[in-house]
């Protein structure tokens, strides 16, 4: 008869409305990792309260825990349950890669735009894929190190989908 373990760690990233779940899991002592992403709006609050409370601790808004749980109405129990699984992505992206899916106005200098912009938030960029333009409108890949990067990444995406030309943005893999 065959017989395994099973451990599971089960993390929580979240990025804009949607949150990566990484589940790393053990069998027969060997580790594997899976990612799912999720929007979060099928995820109870509790998750996004805990980011806020830990925001509010990390940039002296709250004094201590106490003052943060009650700033955003949930328990200390609550709060200590779940501050070690679960992250806003920047928190979770020390040393990592990232790789962005962008679909551009064919109009020149939007791309430019873009990389201008990561690179002064201190992203190193690595590689760069853009599709021929097609019905006015490029597909772009950018895959870039946010290890010493100055701003959070969520705070960059958002000022990257608000620039002109740029009709959409996605996350396509977190290394």
């Amino acid at each position: 008869m065959y017989t395994s373990k099973f451990r599971a760690i089960i993390t929580l990233v979240f990025l804009q409305q949607t949150v990566v779940f990484q589940i790393e899991t053990e069998r027969c002592g060997y580790m594997s990792s899976k990612y799912l992403l999720i929007d979060k709006e099928i995820l109870p609050d509790i998750f996004e309260k805990v980011i806020t409370a830990k925001r509010l601790i990390q940039t002296g808004q709250a004094k201590g825990i106490t003052g943060a749980v009650k700033a955003v109405d949930i328990s200390r129990s609550s709060f200590y349950k779940y501050k070690d699984y679960v992250f806003t992505f920047s928190e979770r992206a020390d040393g990592k890669k990232v790789t962005i899916a962008v679909l551009l106005s064919h109009e020149a200098g939007i791309l430019s735009n873009i990389l201008n912009k990561i690179a002064e938030c201190k992203g190193n960029i690595l590689t760069i894929n853009q599709n021929i333009p097609i019905n006015q409108v490029a597909n772009v890949t950018i895959t870039f190190d946010i290890k010493q990067m100055e701003m959070e990444f969520d705070e960059l995406t958002e000022q990257i989908r608000k620039m002109d030309g740029v009709i959409k943005l996605n996350l396509l893999a977190m290394e």
